[in-house]
């Protein structure tokens, strides 16, 4: 037993390893000025554009993940993004099939995750439909970061509203601009307790069988 207890914590800690090295963590402080917009406008185009969420149980057991939509629109100058902003309809939230087995999950499936995760638990959306990010900043990433996405070029600031909380949140990205269309790449993890979502993190640390931290993948492409 002793043997079988050390094996599932050394698997906790392996699964646990694995999802830190997908991710870059983004830094937070307070909400920020948002950034001017100036130059041309690209819109976001949703269907081509992707928003990924994954979240976890204790110890990165058990992702949940799926996606929602986004809309919004960026400025150019020089070649440069200089402003912009994304809103995320939380009604278009959808958890991946694939990842609720009900026959491990008490029969629920991911359509019953959907719905609890859209109640007042968590994003309570009758109350705020969206999530909205601002751009702050845009600057060059500094030599020697070291992000997990590959060819990444830029740090993007931005003001992150969920609810009724916003903070500012900085990660790496990879922004690629041509004349006439701009794309945006970037993977990174928040806590989503800065902002306020504590369901199952409750009472003592070790009893929390939620994670705090949920990855974010960004793949945007935006057109004149």
């Amino acid at each position: 037993m002793k043997n079988l207890s050390i094996l599932a914590l050394s698997a906790v800690l392996t699964l646990a390893a694995c999802k830190e090295s997908k991710t870059d963590t983004a830094t937070t402080s307070g909400e920020q000025t948002v950034a001017a917009a100036v130059g041309d406008t690209f819109t976001v185009n949703t269907a081509a554009s992707t928003v990924k969420w994954t979240a976890y149980h204790k110890g990165g057991l058990n992702p949940r993940f799926g996606t929602t939509q986004a809309t919004g629109t960026f400025t150019v100058e020089n070649g440069s993004l200089t402003a912009g902003s994304l809103t995320s309809d939380i009604n278009t939230l959808t958890t991946d099939p694939k990842a609720v087995d009900p026959a491990l999950s008490d029969g629920k499936t991911s359509a019953d995750l959907d719905a609890h995760l859209k109640n007042e638990d968590f994003f309570d959306v009758s109350k705020y439909p969206s999530v909205k990010f601002d751009i702050t900043k845009v600057e060059d990433l500094a030599a020697g970061t070291e992000s997990k996405v590959a060819g990444a070029n830029k740090t993007v600031s931005g003001n992150l509203t969920i609810k009724d909380k916003t903070v500012n949140v900085s990660f790496p990205a990879k922004v690629e601009v041509t004349e006439n269309g701009l794309t945006m790449v970037s993977s990174f993890t928040i806590n989503r307790q800065d902002w306020g979502l504590t369901y199952g993190t409750e009472g003592d640390a070790k009893d929390w069988m939620i994670s705090q931290e949920v990855d974010l993948e960004l793949n945007i492409v935006a057109s004149k």
